[in-house]
C-alpha cells in the first residue's frame, strides 16, 4: 500500500523537481492594482513542487509578504537570501499545532500544499487557523475526490470506484466542514510546461479533460489570484484542468 501511494505521489507531481521558474511581473495587478501590497500568506509545505511556482509567482509578480513553513528549513534559505525583507522561514511539521498556530500570527491567508498524511495534517491546520481566529484556506488536493459522490471523472478506469486516495478524500471532508473560507484545487496530474492555460469546474460539475496535465505554473496562477482577488472562490471546489482540444 505504502509503494501504491509513493507512485501516486511520483505521477501525480507532488515530489519536488529542479526547475527555474519566471513570472511576468505584471500577471497579476488585473486582479488587484496594488498586487497584494500589506498582505501576508503562509504557505504550509512551501517546498513543494507547485509551491515552488506560487513563491517565485508572488514574489516576481506581487507585493505579498510570505512565510514559507517547511520541515527543513535550510531548503528556501536562497529565496530568503533573495527577498530578506519580504519572506520568513519558518521550520515545522504540518501536524504541530503550536507550531502552526505561532506561524500564522499576522497572516491573512493560508495556502496548504501537502502530501502524505493529509487527514491529520487537515485536522492540526484548521484547529490551528480557528484557535487563531483566521478564515482563509487555500487547500491543494486532487482530482476523484468525489468520485464516490458522484461520477466526477467518467470513464476514466480508476479500477476502483474511488478516484483519488483514502487522505485525499478524507482531508476534503475535513475542510469542507470545518467552517473556513476555504477554496480546494483539485488538479489533473501535473506538467512541468511554462505557460498559464487553464479552466475551471465547481463540485458537482464533471471533470473536464482528465487525460490531460495541467502545468505547475497553472495551479499556482490559481493560487495567487485566489489570494488576490477578493470574494473569488470562497466556500468552492475547483476543478482544475488543461482545456482539451476541439
Amino acid at each position: 500500500m505504502r509503494k501504491k501511494f509513493a507512485i501516486f505521489l511520483l505521477c501525480f507531481g507532488l515530489l519536488s523537481v529542479a526547475k527555474a521558474y519566471f513570472w511576468d511581473k505584471n500577471e497579476f495587478s488585473k486582479f488587484d492594482k496594488n498586487r497584494g501590497e500589506n498582505l501576508t500568506v503562509l504557505i504550509i509545505g512551501a517546498n513543494g513542487s507547485v509551491a515552488k511556482w506560487v513563491i517565485d509567482g508572488f514574489l516576481q509578480g506581487t507585493n505579498v509578504n510570505l512565510k514559507l513553513y517547511l520541515r527543513e528549513a535550510k531548503r528556501l534559505e536562497k529565496i530568503k537570501d533573495l527577498y530578506e525583507d519580504r519572506v520568513s522561514l519558518i521550520e515545522g511539521d504540518a501536524m504541530d499545532i503550536e507550531s502552526l498556530k505561532k506561524a500564522m500570527k499576522d497572516v491573512n491567508i493560508v495556502y496548504a500544499n501537502l502530501s502524505g498524511y493529509l487527514t491529520d495534517m487537515a485536522k492540526s491546520i484548521v484547529l490551528a487557523m480557528q484557535e487563531s481566529g483566521l478564515k482563509r484556506l487555500i487547500w491543494i488536493s486532487s482530482y476523484g475526490v468525489y468520485q464516490d459522490d458522484y461520477e466526477e471523472i467518467p470513464n476514466f478506469g480508476w479500477g476502483t470506484k474511488s478516484g483519488a486516495p483514502k487522505e485525499y478524500v478524507e482531508s476534503v471532508k475535513i475542510i469542507e466542514k470545518s467552517g473556513l473560507l476555504y477554496t480546494i484545487i483539485r488538479p489533473q496530474w501535473f506538467s512541468n510546461a511554462d505557460e498559464i492555460d487553464y479552466e475551471l469546474t465547481k463540485k458537482g460539475e464533471v471533470f473536464k479533460n482528465p487525460e490531460g496535465l495541467i502545468s505547475r505554473k497553472s495551479i499556482a496562477h490559481l493560487v495567487i489570484r485566489l489570494c488576490l482577488q477578493k470574494d473569488f472562490g470562497l466556500r468552492e471546489s475547483f476543478g482544475i484542468n488543461k482545456p482539451g482540444k476541439n
